[in-house]
């Protein structure tokens, strides 16, 4: 595992399930899409508004983005 952080990310989709959450956020300046796990279920996201995340990068087989905390970015609002 190692730690990820990006910033400027605008909240796309989100599905719940049972053992977790499951969010889309779009980075607004490279266009590109991650899908971020929260165990905990504690995000919720605001349509429109850009977060910073952090969180671990669990790369066994695939790719998941699991969330350690957001905040809302002061710098890029749109």
């Amino acid at each position: 595992m190692f730690n990820f952080s990006a910033n400027n990310l605008i909240f796309v989709s989100g599905k719940q399930f049972e053992k977790c959450n499951v969010f889309v956020l779009k980075d607004r300046t490279t266009n590109r899409c991650y899908k971020i796990y929260d165990f905990l279920k504690a995000a919720s996201f605001v349509a429109g508004k850009p977060y910073c995340i952090f969180g671990k990068v669990n790369s066994s087989d695939k790719l998941y983005l699991v969330l350690d905390g957001i905040k809302e970015d002061k710098k890029n609002v749109p």
